[in-house]
Formats: structure tokens, sequence, C-alpha cells
């Protein structure tokens, strides 16, 4: 009767490892189904600050040009006129409000980049060459998203050789 008692014992054991083995595959499953869905997560939540990022430059690049007839208006205006300090104060509150949604200016000062520049004329100057010499349009970004260049006009040389190794200018 022994003989019959391990006989029995030995289908067991292997029933319970297997189980086992079969509690741990689906334990294993689950902590890599859960891993892919907070993953999936977090990328559903970057895709839709990207969207609200790229809606919220679209709406600010169609309002650049009021912003810019809005300047011209102002300069316009003799400083001392009523009028320009009740619309300055108008436009004032406008940009803030742009900028509180990201807007910035893009600076325009020293050399030109193609990144965040558009040439519009090259001018002989004495400068030095490819330095911006006037702002025709302002640039904006919103946060760091280009959403117009500046247009420029920079420096070109204006130096010439005269074929015999010497330079004129």
């Amino acid at each position: 009767m022994a003989e019959k008692d391990q006989k029995d014992e030995a289908p067991s054991e292997k029933k319970e490892a297997a189980e086992a083995e079969q509690v741990a595959e689906l334990k294993d499953r689950l902590l890599r189904l859960a891993a892919e869905f907070d993953n999936y997560k977090k990328r559903v939540a970057k895709d839709l600050d990207g969207s609200k990022n790229i809606g919220r430059a679209e709406v600010i690049s169609k309002l650049l040009p009021t912003v810019d007839e809005f300047e011209l208006a102002l300069n316009a205006f003799g400083k001392e006129d009523d009028h320009f300090k009740g619309m300055a104060l108008v436009f004032s509150n406008f940009m803030s409000t742009l900028r509180s949604f990201g807007l910035r200016e893009i600076k325009s000062d020293g050399k030109f980049d193609p990144y965040r520049h558009e040439i519009v004329l090259a001018r002989d100057s004495d400068r030095p060459e490819g330095e911006i010499l006037e702002v025709v349009r302002k640039g904006y970004m919103v946060d760091d998203m280009m959403v117009r260049p500046a247009s420029v006009i920079i420096s070109k040389n204006t130096v010439v050789n005269d074929g015999n190794g010497s330079k004129k200018g």
C-alpha cells in the first residue's frame, strides 16, 4: 500500500508545480500588460499636450497680423495723443494675454540666424557681413515652436577683388 501512496503523490506534485508555473506566467503577463497600459497613458498624455501646443500656436499665428497692424497704428499716433494712450493700454493687455499663452518675440539683433530669421534684403554696409541691419517684421515663437520667423535686412560685404590681388571697397 505504501507504493500506491507514493504513486499518488507524484502526479499531484506535478500538478501543483504546473499550476504554480501557470500562476507565475499569468502574474508576469499581468505585470507586462499593466506596464504597457501605463506607457500608453503617458504616450496619450504627451500627444494630447503636443496637440494643445500646436493648436495654441496656430491660433496665435492667426492673430499676428493683428499685432502687426496694432503696432503700425500705434506708431502713426503722436505719443501725447489721448487715443495713443488708450490704444497702447489695450495693446499692452492684448500682448500680455498672448505672452501668458507662451508667445515670445524672437531676438533679432546681431548676426543672422537662418533658423530664426528670413532675409528680405541684403544691403551694402560697412558692418560685418550677415549682421542684421533692420527688422522688417518681428518674428515670434510659442514656447519652443516657431510661429513666424523675423523678416530682416542684413549687411552684405562690399569688398570686391580687382583681379590684382588687392581688394577695393
